[in-house]
């Protein structure tokens, strides 16, 4: 089953007199329990379509639909609940609150779907020592290393139990190293029976996914089936 249905979407901006499309008839299905990489350079149109599949944006025309639900019919408000029921973020930057915990940053999302005190606590502790943060928990972001914020931003992104887990450039702000220990978390959580998208620049990132879709001047160039998924993993020894 398709969780995400993308059919002849284009997103247009004003820049002064001009008009730029940033996408251009872009159609696309991510079925359920798959890892897609979407690939691109700076400028073309990937971080817009990450916006539309993370209804952060909709499109100037097309449709699109996740799981199920289109959202040309939905307000603000409609889109915001569709984002925090359906969707867990993981950004380049973290995007983790300094004042808070990490413990207090995972159960964030909890909070704003009205989970009780109790409940919330007990499941972002479960969520951080799973990450292997046990340790780290009453910890501010200052605190821990880049990759020990990655991993809270993973917890967060999961608290929710989403349908689709939406990464941005997940390995971008960390070391070789440690970019790996984030890429095998999201192979073990595709391997979990997650939907994962993951939006990059880097070819040896993208080919981590089983299917790896390359976008160029707002649309779609190709759309490759990674073969050998287990062998071509070399650096994981």
């Amino acid at each position: 089953m398709a969780l995400i249905e993308i059919r002849d979407i284009t997103r247009q901006y004003a820049v002064g007199d001009s008009i730029v499309k940033a996408l251009d008839g872009v159609s696309l299905d991510v079925m359920e329990h798959s890892f897609t990489a979407i690939i691109g350079p700076s400028g073309s149109g990937k971080s817009t379509l990450m916006n539309i599949i993370g209804c952060l944006d909709k499109p100037t025309s097309g449709s699109y639909k996740l799981n199920g639900q289109s959202i040309s019919d939905l307000d603000g408000n409609g889109l915001s609940e569709l984002r925090n029921k359906t969707i867990g973020f993981i950004f380049q930057k973290f995007n983790l609150l300094p004042r808070m915990t990490a413990l207090e940053n995972v159960e964030l999302p909890l909070v704003y779907s009205g989970v009780p005190g109790h409940e919330r606590r007990l499941r972002a502790e479960a969520e951080l020592e799973a990450m292997g943060l046990a340790d780290r928990m009453y910890h501010k972001p200052s605190e821990l290393s880049g990759g020990q914020q990655q991993r809270v931003a993973i917890a967060r992104a999961l608290i929710t139990e989403p349908a689709l887990i939406l990464a941005d450039e997940p390995t971008g702000n960390l070391d070789s190293k440690t970019g790996r220990e984030v890429l095998h978390m999201l192979e073990r959580l595709y391997s979990g029976g997650k939907t994962i998208v993951l939006i990059t620049h880097d070819s040896s990132v993208a080919r981590r996914a089983k299917r790896v879709i390359s976008i160029m001047d707002g649309k779609i160039t190709s759309a490759e089936e990674v073969e050998a998924y287990a062998e071509r993993l070399e650096d994981k020894q």
